[in-house]
């Protein structure tokens, strides 16, 4: 990028002390009125147009640099619930699992107090409040670009969970003890390699995940029955192998009623995109039946995606772009002519 352009002149040191005694008495400096007149003097002979141009290039050289450092930018943010509260935070800089999962065994080991004030005194104390709405920015930009997001976590101190947004893999949870034994069991060997940590750590968390309200990962997630299509929208029937209750606050999974629970997930041909809720229908025994609702976020929306592409392509033998096309072309194709 160009720059300024210094400039030297010469006054004898009486001569410049003098000057500026005056220019002191009226509230500036020799270099103050130096600039303003070179400012002037380019003004008064650098034709409008040249300056307007020169304006035009300064602005795109400006514009340039701010895209060159955002995209040099890598963030890092956290979701943190206590006292049912939630605060969300963004962290200039790349963080992974092993960090968060290190701060958690040292502030389960201290017995120290509220989570999100621990937190902010720790290897984290350089992140920043940011909106609800900024984190769910961060948050889908994990899934579409992981390696500028380079880590999303979701503490809930109420709870005793952590969870992480995986760009592949989607939502992963756990305990938080179970996390702290597993970075203890990972370092317990020296002198490896940050990716052999990484792996002994997720290794000692292979079969520990949770099912957790907010957080649908990649094995809570699967499909029956028949893709249908109404009004525009390919429903989806989801199997309800996991723990329902805990997710949509319901009490079915359980012999003291025969409420029963249907799970749907949309996904919307005209917009493109996986429909923002589930579509969840609780039957009461008695008849009556309510609708439970559940929003999704970007994590789970992007894994649902992924597993609708594998489903529709298993039960059709095409991916779902293909399938939607399918069913497109034939809704404005005009019926053939009778034979006659």
């Amino acid at each position: 990028m160009s720059g300024d352009v210094q400039l030297e002149l010469w006054l004898h040191e009486y001569e410049m002390s003098a000057l500026s005694s005056v220019l002191e008495k009226q509230g500036t400096t020799v270099e103050k009125r130096m600039q303003e007149m070179l400012i002037g003097l380019y003004a008064e002979l650098v034709p409008h147009e040249e300056q307007q141009e020169i304006r035009s290039r300064l602005y795109a050289e400006c514009a340039a640099e701010q895209t060159a450092e955002e995209a040099a930018r890598k963030y890092t943010a956290f979701c943190v619930r206590e006292n049912d509260k939630i605060s969300f935070y963004q962290l200039d800089r790349t963080e992974d699992i092993l960090e968060v999962a290190k701060f958690l065994r040292r502030y389960l080991r201290q017995g120290q107090g509220h989570g999100a004030a621990a937190l902010q005194t720790s290897a984290f104390a350089r992140m920043e409040p940011v909106t609800a709405e900024r984190y769910d920015q961060l948050l889908a930009l994990r899934m579409e670009s992981p390696g500028k997001v380079t880590g999303v976590f979701d503490l809930d101190f109420d709870r005793q969970e952590v969870s992480s947004a995986d760009a592949a893999e989607g939502w992963k949870t756990w305990s938080m003890q179970d996390v702290s034994n597993a970075i203890y069991h990972a370092y317990r060997k020296s002198c490896l390699r940050p990716e052999q940590y990484t792996a002994r750590f997720l290794e000692k968390l292979e079969s520990k995940e949770l099912t957790s309200p907010g957080h649908l990962s990649a094995r809570d997630i699967s499909f029956a029955e028949e893709i249908t299509e109404i009004d525009s929208l390919l429903n989806f029937y989801m199997e309800t192998y996991f723990d329902v209750d805990k997710v949509f606050g319901t009490h079915v999974c359980t012999c003291e009623n025969d409420d029963a629970l249907n799970v749907y997930a949309n996904y919307d041909c005209a917009s493109g995109q996986v429909y923002d809720e589930l579509e969840v229908d609780l039957h009461r025994a008695d008849g009556r039946e309510e609708s439970v609702e559940y929003r999704l976020n970007a994590v789970e929306k992007a894994t649902l995606l992924r597993k609708m592409d594998v489903y529709c392509l298993e039960q059709t033998g095409t991916s779902l772009k293909d399938y939607i096309a399918q069913l497109m072309a034939e809704e404005i194709m005009p019926p053939s002519a009778p034979l006659m």
